[in-house]
């Protein structure tokens, strides 16, 4: 997986979404076989109330860690699906995540809308960069780069890599007390939590005589 991929997926894991990455879609090519059209990023999704929870065994009882990111502008009592674009270089989306073919295959894939309802999402995706799906979810385009100055943010949600990786870091400071016990297999967050452990340790290594 591509690095600035894995940084944004533990970003919005901890966020509280789901997420699949470099999801591949397929179209029909005009000699009768097939093709990739694209691999969309990342795909992400948020159920109202996400949050982590550390079940607790004391008098004090559970713990909510809910940390939503206002940078993500969630509005908390819908579900939430994102189809995210990740650039190490500036904010914009590639020709085909605009295509309403293949956001046609995504809403479809996904069960977000029925194949007679897709045409008319996808178009407002590509029009607004968000709808409202019939079901009640929202959708919308994001855009995950280095560089955001010039992006369309009135249309899509943009958020810059390095304020991503300042958020996860600011989220290890102020639960550290429970993700120091943590072997988190996610690739970034995992070797945040690796290196914080290393920082942390004993103040300094001592050489041998």
């Amino acid at each position: 997986m591509d690095g600035a991929v894995a940084l944004v997926q533990a970003y919005l894991r901890v966020n509280g979404y789901f997420t699949v990455t470099e999801y591949p879609v397929i179209v029909s090519a005009r000699d009768g076989g097939y093709r990739t059209a694209t691999d969309l990023d990342i795909l992400a999704v948020r159920f109202p109330n996400a949050g982590r929870l550390v079940p607790g065994r004391r008098p004090s009882g559970d713990e909510d860690h809910l940390a939503v990111d206002e940078a993500l502008g969630v509005q908390a009592e819908l579900p939430d699906m994102l189809i995210g674009e990740v650039k190490e270089g500036r904010a914009q989306l590639n020709q085909a995540a605009s295509d309403p073919a293949v956001l046609r295959a995504v809403l479809a894939g996904f069960g977000c809308s029925s194949r007679d309802e897709a045409p008319r999402i996808a178009a407002a995706l590509v029009r607004d960069g968000h709808a409202l799906l019939p079901n009640g979810h929202r959708v919308r385009t994001a855009i995950f780069a280095s560089t955001i100055d010039g992006a369309d943010m009135g249309r899509h949600l943009v958020i810059s890599l390095g304020h991503v990786a300042r958020f996860l870091r600011a989220y290890l400071d102020e639960h550290w007390e429970v993700l120091r016990h943590s072997d988190s297999k996610d690739p970034a967050f995992g070797f945040l939590i690796t290196l914080a452990k290393a920082e942390r340790g004993a103040p300094g290594a001592r050489a041998r005589p």
